[in-house]
């Protein structure tokens, strides 16, 4: 509060997160930031953010004072918090928020004499700099555009990015470099750790690396990145997509998640000698990943849209085979071959992208590896590998994932076990409805492409 008066602070910006991940806020005038206000914190409906009932839909949103940041996408001088949320009941932590059900989880991995786990997100999107898409009782469609996209070189070829060739492209180029250096210094400013950034494979795709973060710390940073890449795109009149698919026949867009686990010393307990420098643990946890992905329970929560089974097909560096291998990009779990500091040696899952909540899938991939532990799972007994060639090289008994949304859900329904000591029913219940209306929605509206395969017949 201090701080508050040297810098002038005007206002106060609350964010909450809804089921989905995304952001909401309220803003108070900057003399509301008092002791009261982290005692007693603001009240909102929460039954609008899709977590909560209407019957107990009242809640209270207490900031959370290692979140603070000066917001710079505000003309007068905002100070924003990242909020946890408690019941009106008996103020205690509401434990379906995604920020209080990591944290619960975090805490399982305590009471197992662990301290947390490391994470270091990729974030990669596209850019656009128009986009339309409708859909109305007589039409439906959409249109992007970008001055790089290899279907302008008519107009100019100067700056054309060709098809899939996009990966690490230098300037002139490269023609979003200085708005990820400008993103880039605007993460740095509020506490997000970029490791670097390039453009990806795609036509108008982009990747931030993140540095290793705690769990939590960097689920903040996800959800913050995504804000301000955001907010930037749209201040320069662009758009930033996280969809998995939104370009056909290009690559898609993912959020692979290297991690470790740590001791209180902050020793990687993931290192070792059996494999590329890991130790049985860490392949017992790679197991546990795995084997709830091919149930589809796992992806329910880290790949939990229609789009996302778009990017989720052969022929793409976009693991569909329950497989890990060191250096292997066709493998769903890949051990970095670079990695040569024990204390780093760690995995990639590659699967996940970022149209998930990051909260809840982190922490369903951190139950689902403490399951593999905790069950022995053997990776070489389930057919997981280790693989170190090309997935689409290899035999037809390799176990794939559920290729639609649809069949996913169907796999929560039936492995939800592992999910249960930190996911309620009621969450459950909750999510699988929501998904399951996202599918009967695009399931009743006729596709473009079925126009050009049936109109004629």
């Amino acid at each position: 509060m201090d701080w508050k008066k040297e810098n002038n602070v005007e206002f106060i910006d609350l964010k909450v997160i809804d089921i989905y991940g995304k952001l909401h806020h309220v803003v108070l005038p900057g003399e509301r930031l008092n002791k009261s206000l982290f005692e007693n914190g603001i009240g909102f409906d929460a039954s609008n953010f899709g977590y909560s009932n209407i019957e107990e839909s009242d809640m209270i949103m207490i900031p959370e004072e290692e979140t603070a940041f000066i917001d710079p996408f505000y003309d007068r001088k905002t100070l924003s918090f990242l909020c946890n949320v408690i019941k009106v009941k008996d103020n205690e932590p509401y434990l379906d928020y995604p920020r209080s059900l990591l944290k619960k989880s975090l805490t399982l991995l305590k009471n197992l004499n662990f301290s947390d786990i490391m994470l270091g997100p990729e974030l990669e999107f596209h850019i656009f700099e128009k986009i339309q898409y409708n859909s109305a009782v007589n039409s439906s469609g959409y249109f992007l555009d970008v001055k790089e996209g290899y279907w302008n070189s008519n107009l100019d070829s100067s700056n054309i990015i060709k098809k899939k060739m996009g990966y690490h492209a230098s300037l002139p180029e490269d023609t979003f470099a200085n708005f990820r250096n400008e993103a880039a210094f605007m993460m740095k400013e509020i506490g997000i750790p970029v490791k670097y950034h390039h453009h990806e494979v795609s036509t108008a795709q982009q990747e931030f690396e993140l540095n290793f973060q705690p769990a939590l710390k960097s689920a903040d940073s996800i959800v913050l990145s995504k804000y301000i890449l955001h907010n930037l795109a749209n201040k320069l009149g662009m758009n930033v997509t996280f969809m998995p698919k939104p370009l056909t026949g290009e690559a898609g867009n993912g959020m692979h998640i290297h991690q470790y686990i740590i001791d209180e010393r902050g020793d990687n307990r993931f290192s070792g000698d059996v494999y590329s420098g890991l130790n049985k643990m860490a392949l017992r946890y790679i197991g546990g990943i795995l084997k709830h992905s091919v149930s589809g329970s796992l992806l329910a929560f880290t790949n939990p849209t229609t789009n996302s089974y778009k990017r989720l097909v052969p022929g793409y560096e976009a693991p569909v085979g329950a497989i890990f291998g060191k250096s292997n990009r066709s493998a769903a779990i890949r051990i970095p071959g670079y990695v040569k500091d024990s204390q780093k040696s760690r995995l990639e899952f590659r699967t996940i992208d970022a149209t998930c909540n990051p909260y809840y899938a982190i922490a369903s991939m951190l139950m689902a590896g403490l399951d593999g532990i905790a069950k022995n799972i053997d990776t070489e007994k389930e057919g997981y590998g280790p693989y170190e060639k090309n997935l689409y090289e290899c035999s037809d008994s390799i176990k794939t994932f559920p290729s639609d949304l649809k069949e996913v859900l169907e796999g929560l329904k039936t492995d939800s076990e592992y999910l249960k000591p930190i996911f309620s029913n009621n969450l459950i219940q909750k999510w699988i409805s929501l998904k399951e209306k996202e599918i009967r929605r695009i399931g009743e509206i006729p596709h473009p492409i079925e126009f050009e395969m049936y109109f004629d017949l």
